[in-house]
């Protein structure tokens, strides 16, 4: 007896990920950069993340100030031709929204039109929400980011956890309350303490995406090259290796050179 064939899943969108928040399954999340990742993933998470991270794990930067609209344009097309089941986000990067309306309209509208993205998502609270309500307003989905904001590094002086005292907290929450007052359709929760992103979450309607937020939001999200070992010297706390790729990779690219010095390899199986 023949098997039917699978039914390929259902393309998500940001209407999609909404009503995630009312089931029972959390929201999945990574990072991805490049084609051949990206179809390795698709269709075993919820959200495909084209991250100003690239900075720093793509770019080798200490931070992400110094990555480019054009960058993330260039990323995000490469992603976009292997995603047919996730939803595909692109970060805007430093200084593409926070310089007004017009200007994230604009640089918003390039990440959807040449980047192929489905959302985006920008940095920031209470100051970027009348930024984000125009541009919802002219039908670009958008995902808030509150918290460890990383693009506010030198002003948080470094990457510390915020919302340690109450007026850090009601600051945080206060901006998350905006952002869905202005119209984002979900939120990434970075760096803070488990009760605040868990107050956080359980007071917006839209969903709540953590990294490094604990346990009580509605999904989570890591970046591929922290959770599949990538980085061995770079191992923060809320980052869980699944996979140690940097010793994978070496002991392959190690067995590849000895082969080829020895004379080994290419041998008859491998030539024409």
């Amino acid at each position: 007896m023949s098997t039917p064939p699978m039914t390929p899943p259902k393309k998500l969108t940001s209407q999609s990920i909404v009503a995630l928040k009312q089931g029972a399954q959390k929201i999945v999340a990574i990072t991805a950069y490049d084609y051949t990742f990206a179809k390795l993933v698709d269709e075993l998470v919820d959200i495909v993340l084209v991250g100003d991270s690239l900075g720093m794990v793509i770019q080798g930067d200490c931070n992400t100030l110094s990555v480019t609209l054009e960058d993330v344009i260039y990323h995000c097309r490469a992603v976009s031709r292997a995603i047919s089941h996730a939803h595909l986000v692109a970060d805007m990067p430093f200084m593409t929204y926070q310089t007004g309306a017009g200007d994230a309209i604009r640089n918003a509208g390039r990440l959807l039109a040449s980047g192929k993205a489905e959302a985006v998502k920008l940095e920031g609270g209470v100051a970027v929400c009348k930024i984000v309500e125009q541009m919802v307003q002219f039908g670009i989905p958008v995902m808030g980011h509150v918290g460890l904001t990383p693009q506010s590094v030198h002003a948080f002086g470094g990457y510390k956890i915020q919302g340690r005292d109450e007026r850090a907290r009601n600051s945080i929450l206060q901006d998350a309350i905006a952002l869905e007052e202005a119209g984002v359709y979900a939120m990434v929760l970075e760096g803070m303490p488990t009760e605040l992103a868990k107050a956080i979450t359980e007071r917006i309607s839209v969903p709540t995406i953590g990294i490094g937020a604990g346990v009580f939001c509605d999904g989570q999200v890591l970046v591929s090259q922290d959770l599949l070992g990538m980085s061995p010297d770079f191992q923060p706390r809320f980052v869980k290796k699944y996979a140690n790729f940097a010793e994978t990779v070496k002991s392959a690219v190690g067995q590849f050179a000895e082969e080829v010095r020895s004379g080994m390899f290419p041998d008859e199986q491998h030539s024409f």
